[in-house]
């Protein structure tokens, strides 16, 4: 190979990451005002379902504004996984640290991801576990919390979030579940919503069982514990 193709080549590989960097920027930027079609999340369940010959499968989708979902339900999503949230940046050190204290002492494993985490991965990333992967996804989550204010994630995390198997945000889970639209939500349905959170494919909405029930009422308790529907008002 020539030098000057050579030394071309070069010049391309070291303004590669930052073109990849600018890219990024410029697609966070934009989706504090566009709504997302689709999550990354989506995509690669419904290529799952098809992989699988399952051609009649469809993901249950269908974006609602902030003032069109009960506000039940983002707090809800908030006392279950990050009530720290109107404090932090995207990550929640104390909650990381608390982690790690309670999988070192041998206990049941707890993540402590946040809203905004969620919302980098469910949005944009692929599934699996990798250093490359927290990267990435640590990237977005600066990204998300520099360029969108807190209402922002929370309307996005409360549109793509799993809420069972191909049912993705309020408005879909409310409509499966309850024949209902997102904004007739009550604090309960709320609750049971949240609290299927951490293994949407493993526990039930429709037929909870005992964990579910337990942690939908906890849920319940600390949604009043920091202010019920109000706290949105908190949010910048």
């Amino acid at each position: 190979m020539p030098a000057r193709k050579r030394r071309r080549w070069l010049r391309w590989l070291l303004a590669l990451p930052f073109l990849i960097a600018a890219a990024s920027i410029l697609q966070v930027a934009a989706l504090r005002f566009i709504d997302p079609p689709f999550s990354a999340f989506m995509a690669a369940r419904q290529f799952e379902a098809w992989a699988a010959g399952d051609m009649k499968f469809r993901i249950a989708y269908d974006w609602r504004d902030m003032d069109e979902i009960s506000a039940n339900l983002p707090v809800a999503m908030v006392a279950a996984e990050d009530q720290n949230f109107a404090t932090h940046r995207g990550f929640d050190f104390k909650a990381i640290e608390k982690a790690r204290v309670n999988n070192a002492k041998g206990r049941k494993v707890r993540g402590a991801s946040t809203a905004s985490q969620q919302v980098a991965k469910n949005l944009f990333l692929w599934q699996g576990r990798s250093w490359l992967r927290k990267g990435v996804e640590a990237w977005y989550t600066l990204l998300i919390e520099l360029l969108w204010p807190k209402t922002r994630i929370l309307e996005v995390y409360a549109n793509i979030a799993e809420f069972g198997d191909g049912i993705y945000g309020a408005q879909a889970a409310a409509r499966s579940y309850w024949g209902k639209d997102a904004r007739q939500l009550s604090l309960a349905e709320s609750a049971r919503l949240a609290a299927v959170l951490p293994a949407p494919r493993r526990y039930s909405v429709a037929r909870p069982g005992p964990f579910v029930q337990r942690r939908a009422n906890w849920i319940q308790r600390q949604v009043r514990q920091i202010g019920g529907p109000a706290y949105l008002q908190t949010l910048d």
